[in-house]
C-alpha cells in the first residue's frame, strides 16, 4: 500500500472480519446465568499465559521471530505449538506479518501504520487486503519449508476445536467458554495493543525512526511486550525491559531457560551503543 492510498479503498477480508463478529459474540455467553464458576475462570488465565506468554510473547516473537536465544528443536516446537493455541493465524502468517512490520514501522506499507489512528493499527488493518498478507514469503524463507510450522500453519484451527473438546470433557460448556472464546478474545486485545497503544502511550527512551512507545499497562497485560520503544531500538535482545522497573516476565522465563541450559546464545541489547 502506498502512501496515496486510502485504507477504505482495500477490499474487506470478510473471512476474518465475521470470524472476530463470532468470537466476540460467543466470548459475551461465558457470562449469562449458569456459565460462570472460578474453575473455568482458572482455566482462561491458565491458558492465558500458555498462550499469550509461551506461546505468542516468548515463542513466535523472541524466539522464532527475532532469534533473540536459541532452545532444543523440541522446545522451539513446543513454543510454537502453544502460539497456535492462541488462535492468531498460524506460525509461519503471525512471523512473517511481524517481520514485515519491523521492515516498515510507522511507514506507509507497515500493515498496521499507526499513523493511520488507533482502530486501525489496533485491529482494522485485519479486515483489509493489505498488501502485507501478500508480502510475506521473503520474510520467512527459515521457517516456510519446516514440516511442524507448516502441519500447525495449516491445521491451527483444527487444534483450537480438539482443545475445545478436551476442555468440554473436563468441564462443560463454562469452561469452553471460559477456556477458548473469553481467552482468545483476551489474547487477542493484549496482542493488539501492542500494536496500537505502545505506539501512541508511554514515553521514549530512544529516538527510533517511528512511534514506539515503553508503556507499562500493556507490559502487564502482555507478560513484558509494553516496553516497545526499547524492542524496536535493540529488536534482537531477548529482554525487553532495561531499567529496573521496567518488569518483563517474558524475559525472567527466558533467564530461568538459561540458567537450567534450555535457552542459549541469549542476545541482549548494547544499550552503551544507542548512547
Amino acid at each position: 500500500m502506498t502512501a496515496t492510498t486510502p485504507t477504505s479503498t482495500l477490499s474487506r477480508d470478510w473471512v476474518t472480519l465475521w470470524f472476530m463478529v463470532a468470537m466476540h459474540g460467543l466470548a459475551l455467553l461465558a457470562f449469562l446465568p449458569g456459565n460462570f464458576s472460578w474453575a473455568a475462570v482458572g482455566v482462561a488465565l491458565l491458558l492465558h499465559w500458555v498462550t499469550g506468554c509461551l506461546g505468542i510473547t516468548l515463542g513466535w516473537h523472541r524466539l522464532i521471530s527475532h532469534r533473540s536465544f536459541q532452545v532444543p528443536k523440541w522446545l522451539e516446537y513446543f513454543f510454537v505449538f502453544c502460539g497456535t493455541l492462541a488462535c492468531q493465524h498460524g506460525p509461519i502468517t503471525w512471523v512473517g506479518l511481524h517481520r514485515h512490520h519491523h521492515a516498515f514501522s510507522d511507514q506507509s506499507n507497515d500493515h498496521h501504520d499507526s499513523n493511520k489512528g488507533f482502530w486501525w493499527s489496533h485491529m482494522g488493518w485485519m479486515f483489509r487486503d493489505v498488501p502485507a498478507k501478500r508480502e510475506m514469503g521473503r520474510f520467512t524463507r527459515d521457517i516456510a519449508e519446516d514440516p511442524v510450522y507448516l502441519f500447525f500453519e495449516k491445521y491451527f484451527l483444527a487444534t483450537q476445536i480438539v482443545l475445545g473438546v478436551v476442555l468440554y470433557l473436563l468441564g462443560g460448556w463454562p469452561f469452553v467458554l471460559w477456556g477458548i472464546f473469553v481467552r482468545l478474545v483476551v489474547v487477542y486485545h493484549c496482542t493488539w495493543l501492542v500494536n496500537s497503544a505502545t505506539h501512541k502511550f508511554g514515553y521514549r527512551t530512544y529516538e527510533t525512526t517511528d512511534k514506539s512507545t515503553n508503556c507499562w499497562w500493556v507490559a502487564v497485560v502482555t507478560y513484558g511486550e509494553g516496553w516497545h520503544n526499547n524492542h524496536h531500538a535493540f529488536q534482537y535482545s531477548a529482554r525487553h525491559g532495561l531499567q529496573w522497573w521496567e518488569i518483563d516476565i517474558t524475559w525472567m522465563t527466558i533467564r530461568l531457560l538459561e540458567m537450567v541450559g534450555l535457552a542459549k546464545k541469549v542476545k541482549l541489547a548494547n544499550t552503551n551503543a544507542a548512547e
